[in-house]
């Protein structure tokens, strides 16, 4: 039960964006910006970047959430349990796996992230800004990790409504609209 007044019908973060709009809007522009906006990453790409960071922070409702859009941008169910589950042999680039290992150690403490971390991603093609983006992603959502499970936000158990969430964050992205959610 959320520790504060939520709306039953808006599980998760959803329910809490919902709850205090000012600071909802900048959260969902950022998050916009980075999982949706121009970059040499695909969106799926971003989204395993949030999936493995949500996964490794526990927080169930976000990582079932993205695992659900990454699901669906990739056209693909098994890449995203690989790379929570078996990272190393992961179906993806070598430059992706070396994002996601930073990533990962962005999810523990930016302090973890190494030179040679840094240097092994760069030997894989990776540019300063998808280096940057990847941290920044990796920090937003252990922010909203610790958001949604410091409040206690409701997750759901249905398979189901992650996936109906999934064709909501593919097809409308993350900011406002109107009946956003009148399909979950």
């Amino acid at each position: 039960m959320p520790y504060i007044p939520l709306k039953e019908s808006l599980p998760g973060i959803t329910g809490l964006l919902d709850y205090r709009q000012d600071t909802a809007l900048p959260i969902r522009q950022l998050t916009q910006i980075l999982l949706r906006g121009a970059s040499t990453l695909t969106e799926g790409e971003r989204e395993l970047i949030a999936t493995v960071v949500s996964y490794g922070n526990e927080c169930a409702f976000c990582s079932a959430a993205h695992t659900a859009a990454a699901n669906i941008l990739l056209g693909d169910t098994v890449i995203s349990e690989q790379v929570k589950l078996h990272p190393d042999s992961a179906p993806v680039s070598d430059k992706m796996k070396a994002l996601l290992t930073i990533a990962r150690a962005v999810q523990k403490s930016g302090k973890l992230v190494t030179p040679a971390m840094v240097e092994s991603a760069k030997r894989q093609g990776a540019t300063d800004m998808e280096l940057h983006d990847t941290v920044l992603i990796a920090a937003l959502f252990s922010l909203y990790n610790r958001y949604v499970d410091g409040l206690a936000s409701v997750t759901p158990a249905e398979p189901a409504f992650y996936e109906r969430l999934g064709h909501i964050l593919k097809e409308k992205g993350y900011m406002p609209s109107p009946d956003r959610y009148a399909g979950l």
